[in-house]
């Protein structure tokens, strides 16, 4: 592939880095001229966060597939090759969690927001690494993949502040939510974990030991967010049943 962006200097990186942070910052902004549900405006902050987070997976989520899709050649070599449009996404994604990250700083308590807040610290420093030195951006972009569950789980996290938990959308999405969870989220880190095993000396020991400590984190994020998720989608609501069953037999 030509590569477009690294032949750029990195005052074209930094702006486009920084015009992401400002375009997510007039979504949000954007987002409190649209109505919200009553039951959401206890916390208007948290529903627009929620709604910028659900827009950026939906872009992301179909750019990263499409990134694949046009230049399937990157599959085979997540190391070095890649597109101006997979940098570009993701350039644009390390601006999307810089802004998320001092969005919740400002707005959020510490002890509701660490995990996110260190989540977002990996990802920014595991993508700045591959956008300034031109390598692993198809890693990243293999990363990117489960923003596509994160449409659902956002949409999901809409839904209970919208008071729509009893909903057939709400079943219908958690079904989709838990299964594009178990692809994108489960599979894919697995497959990114076994690739950096398999590729252990091709990559350079910093990058190796910042790309297994960062799949350990999202790993034991992401088990722990799974049994949450089941726990509060389908094994409550099957207690729920059992319940309601025996008030009827008795």
């Amino acid at each position: 592939f030509v590569d477009l962006w690294c032949e750029m200097d990195l005052s074209a990186v930094v702006l486009t880095v920084g015009g992401s942070v400002g375009v997510f910052r007039l979504v949000n902004n954007g987002l409190a001229k649209l109505p919200i549900p009553e039951t959401a405006r206890r916390n208007t902050w948290k529903w627009r966060n929620i709604s910028t987070s659900f827009i950026h997976s939906l872009i992301t989520g179909i750019w990263a597939v499409l990134c694949f899709c046009l230049h399937p050649e990157m599959a085979e070599d997540l190391i070095s090759t890649h597109s101006s449009f997979s940098h570009a996404l993701v350039s644009i994604s390390i601006g999307y969690f810089i802004y998320d990250f001092f969005d919740m700083v400002l707005y959020q308590k510490l002890h509701q927001s660490w995990e996110l807040l260190f989540h977002h610290m990996v990802v920014i420093m595991c993508f700045g690494t591959s956008v300034l030195t031109c390598h692993y951006v198809g890693f990243s972009v293999v990363a990117l993949l489960v923003e596509i569950n994160s449409i659902f789980l956002h949409l999901r996290q809409m839904l209970l502040m919208a008071s729509l938990s009893k909903t057939t959308l709400y079943r219908l999405n958690s079904m989709v939510n838990l299964g594009t969870y178990m692809v994108f989220r489960i599979s894919t880190l697995a497959w990114m974990t076994r690739w950096l095993v398999i590729n252990r000396d091709n990559v350079p020991l910093l990058s190796y030991t910042m790309g297994s400590v960062g799949m350990a984190i999202m790993t034991a994020m992401n088990i722990v967010l799974f049994y949450r998720l089941l726990r509060s989608d389908f094994l409550k609501s099957s207690r729920e049943t059992k319940k309601e069953k025996e008030k009827t037999l008795s």
